[in-house]
């Protein structure tokens, strides 16, 4: 087509990227006019938009690394109607989604069929099934489809695009500089503005800005790609200067993460050093054995002669603390009011999943139903949640939206990527492959260990590493 185009323009045939640049260049100059004259800023934009749609016809896994690179600096944007969006990775997944789709359908025969048929990508298949099923029967269809929607290109994206593209050494040094480097620029910004106030804790929601939605985001977010960075510094040279790079990297980000105060991240950081033990010990499944027979004793006891009335909050004891010291005392008094505002929806969550155990209210609709389902004893000061926050533990917001079932699907997705890991890592020569391995399993049992306490699996800069790293290992576990 460009051939035929550049004979009835008189441009030699031998040079259609020289006609491609001169039509940007001339769509450039109009719409930047356009956009002036009309007042319509967003005409401008128009010759990127089509310098996208060429480069995903020609070689969409650019568009795939600069995804990754727009991760960290993407931002929350509402819009009108309700909806919200993450500016530009959304879009850009909305772009891969279809080029993923397309690609299939156009290279269907060539498609490694070990891939599809791998356990992994089996059980992640139940898990999105068992969605569509809790979508049917949703309470708020409309809600549930928008939410299934969001969740098909996420898979799409990070887990079959991403097994596709990230097969090579190459590959895997691309994903993690494409990341890394973005990431940095962010945490640098929420750096220096922190500074500039003494790295108070009492302000440090307000730094987070705009690349963060909080600081609990941003915390746990830098513990968990801490052991791809760790496991990239075996790249390269000891002593090389980029090597001595990525060292001061690992240095700036714990820094980072202290002054960030999220306990969650601390207990992150700690536990991967368990983790790595547990692997390399072979203990997972004694280490997740343990953890139910724990966690059901808990349960048990917190359920039997209504003992769960004991952890209702004082009201006037569970405040917002301005002092980090103040915060971490409270939480051993249970006092503080983060941590008991989430024992007030998981009190309402157990009511909820009481009434539909079986398919649920919906995905992504705990918000729009849980108030009914509260008990006045557990209320905060902040229970009237303006942010319109969710459950704060994923797994219980699966059991209400998705049902028992649905939570059990998705904990077996779990406990099948964690086992198959461990194997994957024994099986692996020392290597790169095996360092590969290792980082990806830690940074996905780091997720679901901090899903005991959010959900953000659901966002962008999160959800993203979540099902990369299964892709990864799924990967990296076909060249044992």
């Amino acid at each position: 087509m460009l051939n035929r185009l550049s004979s009835l323009l008189g441009i030699p045939a031998q040079h259609p990227q020289r006609l491609l640049f001169g039509v940007l260049a001339v769509l450039g100059v109009a719409s930047i006019w356009a956009g002036i004259g009309f007042q319509m800023w967003w005409l401008m934009g128009i010759p990127l938009g089509l310098a996208l749609l060429w480069l995903t016809v020609v070689d969409f896994k650019r568009i795939f690394f600069l995804l990754l690179a727009a991760l960290p600096l993407s931002m929350e944007q509402e819009l009108p109607g309700g909806f919200a969006t993450d500016l530009p990775s959304e879009q850009l997944m909305w772009l891969l989604t279809l080029c993923g789709i397309g690609w299939f359908l156009r290279n269907a025969p060539k498609v490694d069929g070990r891939f599809l048929r791998h356990p992994l990508t089996l059980a992640l298949l139940l898990h999105l099934c068992w969605i569509a099923v809790s979508v049917v029967t949703s309470q708020d269809v409309y809600v549930s489809v928008k939410y299934f929607l969001a969740k098909g290109w996420y898979v799409i994206v990070f887990y079959f695009l991403a097994a596709h593209l990230l097969r090579t050494e190459r590959d895997f040094k691309a994903f993690f500089w494409w990341f890394l480097i973005p990431l940095l620029i962010a945490v640098i910004s929420v750096f220096v503005r922190h500074a500039a106030i003494n790295f108070s804790f009492q302000d440090v929601a307000y730094v987070m800005g705009p690349f963060f939605r909080n600081h609990v985001m941003y915390a746990c977010l830098l513990a968990i790609f801490l052991p791809f960075v760790w496991y990239a510094t075996y790249w390269y040279k000891r002593w090389s200067g980029i090597w001595w790079f990525l060292v001061l990297t690992i240095v700036f980000l714990l820094v980072a993460i202290n002054f960030a105060y999220t306990r969650a991240a601390y207990v992150a950081l700690v536990a991967a050093i368990g983790i790595y033990w547990i692997m390399r010990w072979r203990l997972m499944k004694m280490a997740l054995l343990g953890f139910a027979v724990v966690l059901g004793i808990f349960i048990s006891f917190v359920a039997s002669s209504d003992n769960w009335l004991e952890f209702a909050p004082d009201y006037e004891r569970a405040i917002t603390h301005q002092r980090f010291d103040n915060l971490l005392e409270a939480t051993t008094k249970l006092e503080d009011i983060s941590t008991m505002e989430r024992v007030y929806r998981w009190v309402a969550a157990t009511y909820m999943i009481k009434e539909h155990p079986w398919t649920g209210f919906g995905p992504g609709n705990f918000y729009f139903y849980y108030t009914k389902y509260t008990v006045s004893s557990f209320k905060t000061y902040v229970s009237d949640n303006p942010e319109r926050s969710g459950i704060h533990n994923y797994y219980l917001m699966t059991a209400v939206e998705q049902g028992l079932p649905g939570m059990v699907v998705f904990i077996l997705f779990s406990v099948l990527v964690m086992l198959y890991g461990e194997r994957v890592y024994h099986r692996l020569q020392p290597g790169w492959r095996r360092r590969m391995a290792i980082a990806a399993l830690m940074c996905f049992i780091l997720i679901d260990m901090l899903m005991l306490m959010n959900d953000f699996v659901e966002t962008d800069k999160i959800g993203s590493l979540f099902f990369m790293s299964v892709a990864m290992l799924v990967n990296l576990g076909g060249e044992e």
